[in-house]
């Protein structure tokens, strides 16, 4: 599994940029950034650009993909050699950039308060990652040279907002999947038709019951770890892509919203178990501070850690168990 390098940790009031391409680039305001968590399989901005004329240029490494998540009705005008793309910005809108493009302009005319800017590597569209029997070319026939608009593609740029905006404990796992979904998308939705129909997508195995408890098993024995969707993948012998699918249709969850439910019941146990620190429970379950453990837990709970300790300690609190879980499956092959 690729891991991004690490730069210094941002502080509470400067995030640390990912590209360089956009700090000093006319009238761009970093709002929030990845730098610092640890994800891998890519990387995100949330920027502010003003009215402003700038150079096109994008990261010297991974695809780019630009989100307008709010919808702002400014004209943006991306201008390159046999390229002139004029729209009006709705929330929505896309537009994407190849590995290390350095060529033309683009023309704000008016502000834009909330561009998600997203970078995916390009092994983010290998096979091993999708699934998809595709050649290693294919980046270049994505369709770069016109905007366009796609409400999914937004909606994944908005979860990565929300994490970006408050971490969770299973944020990483998260954004790991939206990784393989956008890449997913764009590789069936906006690569030049020839290429598109050249990608046969694998026969999609399926995840049998033996294959899904071993998986589960490995969660509930790494919930106090770091769990990648890599990982459970290899585990159930299937693609990124594939193996995402299976889960959610196998349990009625993708697999990063089950593990925060595990995460979850696992918490309540440390709480009630003996007089454990609050930052080590936080620590151990994957959150970076005490303060987003305690607010995850009060938004799933009602209440917060120190409050459920006092309520339950002592009590004989049933929460959902692994085994609970393997019996309320339905019957699988």
């Amino acid at each position: 599994m690729e891991k991004r390098p690490q730069r210094p940790a941002a502080s509470r009031t400067e995030p640390q940029p990912y590209c360089d391409v956009w700090r000093t680039t006319g009238r761009s305001k970093l709002l929030l950034s990845s730098m610092s968590r640890g994800w891998s399989g890519l990387s995100a901005e949330l920027r502010a650009h003003g009215k402003s004329v700038i150079p096109w240029r994008c990261a010297p490494s991974d695809v780019e993909v630009f989100v307008d998540i709010r919808g702002s009705g400014s004209p943006v005008t991306r201008r390159a050699a046999g390229i002139e793309d004029r729209n009006v910005t709705r929330r929505g809108t896309v537009w994407l950039s190849p590995v290390g493009w350095r060529d033309g302009l683009i023309d704000i005319a008016d502000d834009l308060p909330e561009i998600m800017h997203i970078y995916l590597t390009p092994s983010q569209f290998s096979p091993s990652k999708l699934g998809v029997d595709i050649d290693e070319l294919a980046l270049g026939s994505l369709r770069y040279e016109s905007a366009f608009e796609d409400p999914l593609l937004c909606e994944m740029a908005r979860a990565i907002a929300s994490e970006l905006q408050a971490e969770t404990s299973t944020g990483r796992l998260m954004v790991e999947s939206l990784a393989n979904s956008i890449a997913a998308r764009l590789v069936q939705r906006y690569m030049n038709q020839s290429t598109a129909r050249s990608a046969a997508f694998f026969a999609r195995a399926g995840l049998d019951r033996r294959k899904l408890f071993r998986v589960l098993d490995y969660i509930e024995a790494n919930l106090e770890g770091d769990l990648t969707l890599d990982r459970m993948a290899s585990i159930a012998c299937l693609s990124r892509y594939h193996f995402a699918r299976a889960f959610k249709q196998a349990l009625g969850h993708s697999p990063h919203r089950y593990v925060s439910t595990r995460r979850l019941e696992r918490a309540k146990a440390m709480l009630l178990q003996h007089d454990q620190p609050l930052v080590d429970i936080a620590l151990a379950l994957s959150f970076s501070s005490q303060a987003n453990f305690t607010r995850a837990f009060r938004q799933a709970t009602g209440m917060a850690p120190g409050q459920y300790r006092h309520e339950f300690l002592g009590s004989r609190q049933h929460d959902s168990s692994l085994a609970d879980v393997k019996r309320a499956l339905p019957v699988l092959p």
